[in-house]
């Protein structure tokens, strides 16, 4: 695997940004984590308001501030992307965690979301967040494997309404 590192969102990453969003869109597949989902077709003004949203400012009510960064590999490409929120909310608690993590349709099953998540660990503890909350639907193999590949201790799970199963794993950092 190439060497991965973890980018701030900025208009120098424009290009590499917008090959990544564009396979996520043509895949059809749900966009993990949801700021993905964001239309980046003002780039510069989507990097502000991520930017505003890791400052807190401009949130929606009952909001909590949340960082976003790219997993970025070899010299300038995106495989994934990351939403770190800062605090949690009751609905986090139960259905969102601290982060929220995606890897683009063809850099799956390659290891990029165990480092990601292993680098997104590292910036939870730069926030001061000791015991980090990361959350998968039960269906999602995979992301389960990610956390507990990163120490993720299992507990209760949270049921929706739906009848969707949320598996809550913490890791102390």
């Amino acid at each position: 695997m190439e060497d991965v590192y973890l980018v701030r969102p900025s208009v120098e990453w424009m290009e590499p940004y917008l090959d990544f969003y564009q396979e996520w869109i043509a895949s059809g597949e749900d966009i993990v984590p949801w700021v993905v989902e964001k239309d980046p077709s003002q780039f510069e003004a989507m990097v502000q308001w991520l930017e505003d949203h890791s400052n807190g400012i401009g949130l929606q009510d009952g909001w909590v501030p949340d960082t976003t960064y790219w997993l970025a590999a070899g010299s300038r490409t995106i495989v994934g992307a990351v939403n770190i929120r800062h605090d949690l909310t009751p609905w986090l608690m139960d259905r969102g965690g601290h982060i929220g993590y995606g890897i683009r349709p063809t850099a799956r099953r390659k290891g990029y979301a165990t480092k990601l998540l292993a680098h997104s660990l590292e910036k939870t503890k730069e926030l001061g967040i000791q015991r980090v909350l990361v959350v998968c639907d039960e269906s999602n193999v995979a992301s389960a494997k990610t956390i507990l590949n990163n120490g993720g201790v299992e507990d209760k799970s949270f049921v929706e309404e739906s009848g969707n199963v949320i598996r809550r794993f913490w890791i102390e950092v």
